[in-house]
């Protein structure tokens, strides 16, 4: 089994909980296998999740997410577990990438020599792996039958795009969830953080 650096970011803003338990447990099974573990948890992160004037000019990014661009950056492997609120991800973690996801950080559009901008970019963190971790008070094959793809925004529109090859998990429904079903559940997550897959 090859060693991995893994970047783990809890996309809930609160530590408690499902998504609380799953990070916990990725992360502690990741370490326990070797594996190096970096983590944030976006709750404690400080950053304003808001592009004020869009991306028509310069934000100065906050110190907390001049890591987080780090923490991808120097991973093998990319995790992101959160919750599924209204069919999406939570505000707070869309604003995260809103601010940090940048020409230059994590893809960057190929010019012309006139340096006029072309539609096609580099994706530049191809070869590096990334998995969804989501949980959902709904059971998931209801969701399914909803329409769109809660899971499109973040696994194509953001890190696909960048060059990510992807994996998803989802769990649910994640509110009084028998003890027996949520320790299925959490062995799942520690054999993926095993093999940091």
């Amino acid at each position: 089994m090859k060693i991995k650096r893994i970047f783990l970011l809890l996309g809930h803003p609160d530590t408690s909980g499902m998504c609380g338990e799953i990070a916990d447990a990725y992360e502690k099974s990741a370490r326990e296998a070797g594996h190096t573990v970096g983590r944030m948890n976006i709750g404690e992160m400080q950053f304003d999740p808001i592009l004020h004037r869009g991306y028509r000019a310069r934000q100065e990014l906050e110190p907390d997410l001049v890591k987080f661009q780090k923490l991808v950056t120097d991973s093998d492997h990319f995790v992101v577990v959160y919750p599924v609120w209204w069919v999406g991800m939570p505000a707070i973690l869309k604003g995260l990438f809103d601010r940090a996801w940048l020409p230059g950080s994590a893809f960057r559009y190929i010019k012309l020599s006139s340096g006029k901008r072309t539609p096609l970019w580099h994706r530049l963190f191809r070869g590096k792996t990334a998995r969804i971790i989501m949980t959902s008070g709904t059971a998931p094959w209801l969701v399914r039958f909803l329409p769109g793809n809660v899971n499109a925004q973040l696994r194509w529109g953001i890190l696909w795009f960048a060059g990510f090859s992807v994996s998803s998990t989802w769990f649910g429904p994640a509110e009084n969830t028998p003890p027996a079903k949520k320790e299925r559940w959490l062995r799942k997550v520690r054999e993926l953080g095993n093999l940091a897959h």
